[in-house]
């Protein structure tokens, strides 16, 4: 009892028309995922964060930290 020659012929097509689907489905589900689990969240932490940002403050406090060598602090 010997065992069948395997189909070599098409296999390739056969096995794209398959997977390439399956493949394509779960990049667009990991895309879409991606988006609403780290992009949306992000740009509402930065949108919260400058609503409420003061560039003007954040300035001073750091030269009165002394943070920038070429501006003096108020204070002199």
């Amino acid at each position: 009892m010997s065992l069948p020659k395997p189909v070599m012929r098409g296999l390739l097509g056969k096995r794209l028309r398959f997977h390439l689907p399956i493949a394509f489905t779960l990049s667009v589900i990991a895309a879409v995922a991606f988006k609403y689990a780290v992009t949306e969240p992000r740009k509402q932490a930065y949108a919260d964060f400058y609503k409420q940002y003061d560039a003007m403050k954040e300035f001073s406090a750091m030269r009165e930290a002394g943070v920038f060598e070429s501006v003096r602090p108020s204070g002199e």
